[in-house]
């Protein structure tokens, strides 16, 4: 398959398996909070991934690659995958049994609408990144002659990446208006620590000035903390 293809046919995937993992649980398609979502991630994704297979093939082609060398890195990935679909699930069934309604007398729209526009920023924050390190694959792996990114959000923490995300996943609860989904997003902040941790150990021995950039820039995940 041609690289137009592929992409079609991956983000024609991902669009009919969140809609199955939002929709069908929560027994109907009036899940408004699913609908803006399923924007806010798509349609940015959409134009970020239409602008660069124009502008830089080869960066497309590196985000589409799925398959982890490393046996670490493939149960991590295996365990985060189960929880984006927890994470997913979950929500459309809270929506239709009602048990953030019964627990917590609901979220607040304005909270909702908070949490939306959260997953938004964040989410495009992440597209940002990817933009100042077009080296940054779905896999762990180093390039021959790949360079150390040091500017832009690679000045302020090592892991740019996996800070956004994070920030997203925390999010993901509230905007589809479900509190008991938020312990669900809590796991992946464990699964992206050892990711990054594993990948910190790959890059060190593997990139060439990467134990220099890790000297001037002490943090890792969060600034001033860790």
């Amino acid at each position: 398959m041609t690289l137009r293809s592929r992409i079609i046919v991956q983000c024609l995937g991902v669009f009919v398996a969140m809609s199955v993992l939002l929709f069908i649980p929560a027994g109907t398609v009036h899940f408004w909070q699913a609908w803006v979502f399923m924007g806010i991630t798509f349609v940015p994704m959409i134009i970020f991934t239409a602008y660069y297979y124009k502008k830089d093939p080869v960066f497309v082609e590196r985000r589409m690659q799925k398959r982890e060398k490393i046996a670490q890195q493939r149960w991590i990935m295996r365990a985060a995958s189960v929880l984006t679909v927890l994470s997913l699930v979950v929500p459309g069934l809270d929506y239709r049994i009602g048990w953030t309604r019964e627990l917590f007398g609901g979220v607040p729209t304005w909270v909702q609408i908070a949490a939306q526009v959260v997953t938004l920023v964040s989410y495009s924050e992440a597209l940002v990144v990817m933009d100042a390190n077009r080296y940054a694959s779905r896999t762990i792996q180093v390039e021959e002659h790949q360079p150390v990114i040091s500017n832009g959000p690679y000045a302020v923490v090592r892991h740019p990446m996996y800070a956004f995300v994070s920030v997203m996943w925390l999010a993901v609860g509230p905007a589809l208006g479900s509190y008991i989904t938020v312990p669900l997003s809590v796991l992946f902040i464990p699964l992206l620590v050892l990711r990054l941790l594993n990948e910190e150990a790959v890059l060190r021995r593997d990139l060439h000035g990467y134990i220099e950039y890790c000297e001037g820039t002490r943090y890792r995940l969060v600034p001033y903390i860790w």
